[in-house]
């Protein structure tokens, strides 16, 4: 991979996966960088004056609305969230029982009495894992499967995409079982904003897409 093109990977990977005209942004880029350097300039020297890549993509990004998700909006996708991983967490325990339970495929007694406990010490582990469903969803797509149903993503204040850093913040009051404290701020900020995402910098807005049907 060429220098300019590693540079413009860099720009488009600060900008969420539903930002509309990605591909365009990166046919300017080329255009632009091809253009200095047949003028005379080196590559580095372009890329220098277009400066540090998160600066560019949020130039990018000014012309991109933010529009706050709807309070009802958000409240669906997290049920949908919520509903998804129950029926995983559910066919979980139900084909682990079928394979290990007393009348299943490994019939083995001793087996069977040392399962019985792990499905009692699994649903600790697995309230552990809810949380890294979302921290891991938000900064890998900048969405969880509900919030990709319902039309919204994950950004920063800027529009950018968010960081990891962000996304397991975002998280702590559900780590910490305080989420509906953190709910109420939405309710009074002006960005309607969980107070976890006013610490973390981000925002719950429709999909750019989306937004962009509707004006």
């Amino acid at each position: 991979m060429t220098v300019e093109e590693a540079y413009i990977d860099q720009v488009l990977s600060k900008m969420p996966a539903s930002t509309p005209r990605r591909a365009q942004i990166a046919l300017e880029l080329r255009g632009h960088i091809a253009e200095r350097v047949a003028a005379g300039h080196a590559v580095r020297d372009v890329l220098a004056q277009l400066g540090d890549p998160m600066t560019l993509a949020e130039s990018y990004l000014t012309s991109v609305p933010l529009v706050s998700a709807p309070f009802l909006r958000r409240a669906a996708a997290k049920l949908v969230d919520i509903g998804a991983l129950a029926a995983v967490a559910c066919l979980w325990f139900w084909m682990a029982w079928r394979i290990f339970g007393p009348n299943g495929v490994w019939v083995l007694p001793a087996l069977a009495r040392v399962f019985a406990p792990a499905l009692v010490f699994a649903v600790p582990i697995l309230v552990l894992l809810i949380p890294g469903y979302f921290v891991a969803a938000e900064y890998l797509t900048g969405r969880t499967l509900g919030k990709w149903l319902l039309g919204l993503t994950v950004v920063q204040e800027s529009g950018a995409r968010i960081t990891l850093g962000q996304s397991f913040i975002r998280q702590l009051a559900l780590i910490g079982q305080i989420f509906v404290i953190d709910v109420l701020f939405a309710f009074f900020s002006e960005k309607k904003q969980r107070a976890f995402e006013i610490i973390s910098k981000t925002r719950v807005v429709r999909a750019p897409h989306a937004a962009a049907a509707r004006l």
